[in-house]
């Protein structure tokens, strides 16, 4: 970081289409240039996943999942500073030594980056809470299955009714989520702002440009179900692709 950046009020600006275009093309090309750090990033998220399908496939402990899934929104922010360094590394021409790298990672500690973290650790919660409700709400009443061996619980009438209801409140969590943290995470780390102006930033800005921004997700979010489906090995891609690119998407966005 440098003083004026530090220092400097942050001011939302007008993006468009060809705003993502360029931050995507730009996020490949730092992709390009330092695979082996996206690979060890993106590493933390698919050995997840394959822990989630394995506690639930092969012991049958779905209890597994909360926990595992929970560590998520704790290592995410910091994971993705990872990218956003080596962005503004190969940005400012300055050498990717892997050591300073991680220490620019782990000296998040002592910023703002855990505070963001904690609030989505809680957002996470209070939706894990929520979709039990949604489940109760709905199937409340029903024969009690297995849900992980038998679907036929969610072909029932009252099945599709929860998966419709749940689904269109999950879009309206993920939009509100998605909203307060499009730019903040690499405004935490480019500047010397506490993690509410961050995130009401962020807010400001999807607020502003609702229809590209929205539409900046909902890519981020397809992306990201591709990438899983082949065991969880496109995420090799996906996220360093888009983490990247989030990086410079926050820079046309925000100065």
């Amino acid at each position: 970081m440098n003083d004026a950046t530090a220092t400097a009020t942050p001011e939302i600006n007008q993006v468009d289409l060809s705003d993502l275009k360029a931050s995507l093309a730009l996020g490949w090309q730092d992709f390009r240039r330092a695979p082996l750090l996206g690979f060890i990033f993106s590493l933390v998220y698919v050995l997840g996943g394959w822990l989630i399908v394995w506690a639930m496939t092969t012991k049958g402990q779905v209890w597994w999942t909360l926990p595992a899934s929970a560590g998520f929104p704790i290592l995410g922010p910091f994971i993705a500073c990872g990218f956003y360094e080596i962005s503004r590394r190969l940005e400012a021409g300055e050498p990717l030594r892997a050591t300073e790298i991680f220490g620019v990672i782990f000296r998040q500690k002592d910023r703002q980056i855990p505070a963001i973290a904690a609030v989505i650790v809680v957002y996470f919660l209070f939706w894990n809470f929520l979709a039990h409700m949604i489940f109760a709400l709905f199937l409340g009443n029903a024969t009690m299955t297995n849900v992980s061996s038998s679907l036929a619980v969610f072909l029932s009438a009252q099945g599709l009714a929860m998966l419709a209801f749940g689904t269109a409140v999950g879009a309206v969590f993920a939009a509100l989520l998605f909203s307060l943290t499009v730019v903040s995470l690499p405004m935490l780390l480019d500047r010397e702002v506490d993690f509410v102006t961050a995130m009401l930033t962020s807010f400001a800005l999807v607020r502003e440009n609702p229809v590209v921004m929205l539409g900046w997700g909902a890519l981020i979010g397809a992306c990201l179900f591709v990438g899983m489906l082949p065991g969880f090995v496109g995420l090799f891609v996906v996220l360093p692709l888009f983490g990247h690119a989030s990086w410079h998407l926050y820079r046309r966005a925000i100065t």
